[in-house]
């Protein structure tokens, strides 16, 4: 049986699904990339002083924090942050929709107008039912709102710590869209959730000359198509394949003429692993690799590596909040337990680095219908996830709130 001041904050979210979608196509509509987003986070701030909170600009003018206190907490209770981030991604909006992006090359493909619109209407539902959440006996709850820039790029998160935001927290919750699930469905995972994420470059110093005269020149396209096989071929038979991995190079820059052998060239691309001995391996193989092809070819090769972002690591009794709020929502049918971690990157993880989070994986295709996954330029959500997003923080909140 629902208690009597979660149903009030439930018709609040209900009440603001129509306002809640018009928010999400507007961010949807005026995407702003990695440390670009002044505008959303204004629109952000407005939105919350409007609806009766006290909402700070965060440095820069990037990204926005909000606390809110429900009911009458205990002296000194831990406060629950709830987490969105808001940068959209450099990609060309190919959908139809009305609403589709207005900045040519910026969309949001994964996302963060939805993680938005869910914190933000959680926050404008709470304010709203401040006494009527007291009067039918809710638990005291202190609730911080961060909404974060930068997720893509990997700066956002240290940004926020860097400035206190996470001072004062015991726990921080978020949600992801999942269009591999159907909206109305929910992923738990406990445990390591996403991958530990790296950047590769390689540079590659050669001699360049006439496209005639190969032998007259130290190839680095040559030697770069070498390590790109060379890596792609040996690592699955150097690391132990029960424990995932994955390098991709996705970027090789070279000359700039079809004629003539350059003088430089530089591969670049991302390492994603679970495990930190796995991890160390690689990275030990990628060195052993070009040492190789640099004597085989008479080039330089000089491998850098940036540890861009961490793994997320779930806290087991945070995913138990997660999975509880989400069964109470959803129903029980409707929450699944993700077996295996994503070896995608999420800069959540520096949070979780500092104190306990968790972060849900929120269905959002249409049933029936052929999703199409994040960062594509087709990306789109079922907007009726919306307000369910909205109620499961809040649950899990004042369940992580309560030792």
């Amino acid at each position: 049986m629902t208690s009597p001041y979660w149903s009030v904050l439930d018709d609040a979210v209900s009440r603001l699904a129509g306002e809640q979608v018009a928010i999400r196509r507007h961010l949807h509509r005026h995407p702003e990339c990695s440390g670009e987003e002044r505008e959303t986070s204004k629109f952000v701030a407005a939105k919350l002083e409007a609806a009766g909170l006290q909402p700070r600009l965060l440095r820069d003018g990037l990204g926005v924090a909000a606390d809110l206190t429900l009911g009458d907490p205990p002296q000194d209770p831990p406060r629950v942050a709830l987490r969105a981030d808001i940068d959209a991604l450099p990609i060309r909006d190919e959908k139809t929709a009305e609403y589709r992006s207005c900045v040519p090359g910026v969309m949001h493909a994964c996302g963060h107008d939805g993680h938005a619109a869910i914190v933000l209407s959680a926050a404008m539902a709470a304010s709203a039912v401040r006494d009527a959440w007291t009067k039918t006996g809710g638990p005291g709850l202190r609730l911080r709102f961060l909404f974060q820039p930068a997720e893509e790029d990997s700066r956002g998160a240290q940004w926020l710590i860097e400035q206190g935001l996470l001072e004062g927290i015991a726990a921080i919750l978020a949600v992801h869209m999942e269009p591999h699930f159907p909206a109305g469905h929910a992923g738990v995972r406990y445990g390591v959730l996403t991958a530990a994420c790296d950047e590769v470059r390689i540079s590659i110093a050669g001699q360049g000359g006439h496209a005639a005269r190969p032998y007259q020149t130290r190839d680095p396209v040559f030697a770069a198509a070498q390590l790109i096989t060379s890596l792609y071929a040996i690592l699955p038979r150097r690391i132990d394949a029960r424990s995932p991995a994955v390098l991709t190079i996705a970027n090789l820059a070279a000359g700039r003429t079809h004629n003539a052998i350059p003088e430089r060239a530089e591969i670049s691309g991302t390492l994603r692993t679970i495990d930190p001995d796995s991890r160390q391996a690689i990275l030990d193989r990628v060195v052993d690799v070009c040492a190789g092809v640099s004597t085989m070819t008479g080039t330089t090769v000089t491998p850098e590596f940036r540890h861009a972002i961490p793994s997320v690591v779930n806290d087991s009794r945070l995913s138990a909040a997660l999975e509880r709020a989400s069964a109470d929502v959803l129903g029980p049918d409707h929450v699944t337990r993700i077996d295996l971690p994503s070896l995608g990157g999420e800069d959540f993880a520096f949070y979780t680095q500092h104190i306990p989070g968790a972060m849900l994986r929120l269905g959002c295709t249409s049933p029936g219908a052929t999703p199409h996954f994040l960062h594509s330029s087709r990306f789109d959500i079922d907007e009726r996830c919306l307000p369910l997003g909205s109620r499961i923080l809040l649950r899990a909140a004042a369940l992580a709130a309560t030792k």
